[in-house]
Parts: C-alpha cells; structure tokens; sequence
C-alpha cells in the first residue's frame, strides 16, 4: 500500500484547469521528483496535498485514510507537511523560536524543545539558535524552513525548491541532507526543483506534469530519455545533462556552512 496517494487529482480556477486527473503514489521512505515546465500544475499539486487549496474533484490519502476534506493544520499533525520555495520565517523571532512555533503544531512526539534542538543540530544550525534569520544567508534560511518542517514529525515531506538559488556547494549539501533524513529517519519525500542534477540524482521515481497532466512516469534516467519530457521540458542540453549525472547528484557530504 502506497503511504500518500492522489487519485484523479483535479484543481480548477474559473475556465482554466491548473490540474487535470493527476494519480501519484509514494511509498514509504520514498524519493518522489515532481518536474515540469512552469505552469505545468507543480505548486498547485503541493497545495492541494498541503492543504491550502481544496481540490474541484479527486481524493487524497494518507496511509490509506481519506484526508481531501482535512484543513492544513490538521494534515500536519497527520504527518503531512510542507516548505515554501520563498523562505518566511518569523522575523522578529530567532531561530530557535521559529522551530519551537513550527514544533508546537506537529504530531507532538517526544519533548518539545528537545526536538528543536535535535533538528536544528541536524541541519546545521545547531550554533545559531540565538540568531534571527534575518542574519542568516540564503541557505541557512533554507536550512531554517527544512528545520521547520522537520520539527513537526513528518511521515511525508514536501520540498518545494529547497535548493533554487543556492551555489553548486550548497545544493549539494541540501541534497546530501535530504538523502539523510530519507535514510536514518524513514521521511518520505515528494520534492519539485527545476534544479535538475538535484532532482534526478536524489529521485527514486520522477513523475512529469505538462499543462496539468502527467505526460511520464519513470526513473530519472527513463525520464531524461523520454522524448515526451524532452520535447515539454528537459530539451537535449538538460536530458544529455542528467543521464551523464548517473543519479549521483545527491552524494556530497553535508559540509556547506548556512
């Protein structure tokens, strides 16, 4: 049995279909990659699942419970949570507090300020507690919003272009962090990034969405060679790219300071 399913998936807004019958499947402690173009449906995929949109038709499971109808807050302490590609932390709150916020609304497991100090060790603000985020870089708030997530006892973790905007070093770092959360805590992943190398060598499977429908399923090295995606999305330069990758992108060690 898949942990999260989404059978015949459809969101509209007025006459135009963000997304048109999409079924998707994770399994536990599963890599899931989400591609294509922009408008393809990715982000509204992410909120339907997340809870901050309400589908026009088709159900979401969890575990083999119906969840479509919960609210967002609700699916969260179900276990599914996800990040934002625009990092919003609470400004005026430091990087400890951020986490204890996020903390307070997960699954409740095990002491709450113990947990927080765990993940944010983890991801590698464990000496910046006292900070506020506004004096970190990018990546530590990246790193922030991971840690954020993490704290409220994910069973599926949606990342939303958790390395856009990072150097090669960093991307590498996030990877190698996501495969470690995967590894040592069981998380499943669903992630979209049009920072190719991440996803293809972090995915175990990768589905393609084009204009709201998925057009492929496969492993990144069936998607990279699929002529469907290359003519929608990869084109030959990114396709050639991802195969010679191998599906190693993701293997640095976590060494990029935040």
């Amino acid at each position: 049995m898949a942990l999260l399913e989404t059978r015949r998936l459809t969101r509209k807004f007025g006459g135009l279909t963000a997304l048109d019958g999409v079924d998707l499947s994770l399994g536990a402690g599963e890599i899931l990659g989400v591609i294509g173009p922009n408008g393809a449906g990715k982000t509204t995929l992410f909120s339907l699942i997340g809870g901050s949109l309400r589908p026009t038709s088709g159900e979401i499971w969890l575990d083999g419970k119906p969840v479509t109808r919960l609210p967002a807050h609700r699916r969260v302490r179900a276990g599914i949570v996800r990040t934002h590609q625009i990092v919003r932390p609470f400004a005026n709150l430091t990087v400890f507090e951020n986490v204890l916020v996020a903390a307070g609304h997960g699954a409740g497991i095990g002491h709450t300020r113990e947990r927080v100090a765990e993940v944010l060790e983890l991801v590698g603000l464990g000496e910046r507690p006292e900070r506020l985020p506004g004096s970190l870089t990018l990546a530590g708030r990246k790193r922030l919003e991971f840690a954020r997530a993490l704290a409220t006892g994910p069973r599926v973790l949606m990342l939303d272009e958790v390395v856009a905007g990072l150097n090669p070093a960093e991307a590498l770092a996030f990877a190698a962090l996501i495969r470690r959360i995967r590894d040592e805590r069981g998380v499943s992943v669903v992630m979209t990034e049009h920072v190719m190398p991440a996803v293809m060598g972090l995915s175990d499977r990768v589905i393609v969405l084009e204009y709201g429908k998925r057009i492929a399923e496969g492993t990144p090295r069936q998607i990279a060679s699929d002529p469907r995606v290359i003519a929608a999305y990869l084109g030959s330069e990114a396709g050639a790219a991802s195969s010679a990758s191998g599906g190693h992108a993701g293997g640095a060690t976590d060494g990029a300071a935040p």
